[in-house]
């Protein structure tokens, strides 16, 4: 050991790097279940993804659907249309 180095310095040098390491290790892992799942899900495109669990064994959200429902029409009769735009009529002048 040089004499401008001491051993706290040493030690906490050698601690910062483990903290990293292990960081990056938990990162790679994370990254690497997350491509198993989606691989996983690939296969099975069009059913419902399995529930993910974590290394605890909580259960994750699930990821939301990129999707979403079909658009919906509701057709009106000829009365409803006149009321559904009286209906309007009032509220805009109510301002």
């Amino acid at each position: 050991m040089a004499e401008h180095e001491t051993l706290s310095r040493t030690t906490g040098a050698t601690l910062v790097t483990l903290v990293v390491v292990a960081c990056a290790a938990g990162l790679a892992d994370a990254l690497q279940r997350r491509l198993r799942l989606r691989r996983r899900t690939r296969h099975h495109a069009g059913a419902e993804p399995a529930p993910v669990h974590t290394h605890h064994g909580a259960p994750t959200i699930p990821r939301q659907r990129a999707t979403g429902p079909s658009a919906e029409t509701v057709r009106l009769t000829e009365a409803e249309r006149d009321a559904f735009a009286v209906l309007v009529r009032r509220l805009s002048e109510g301002d």
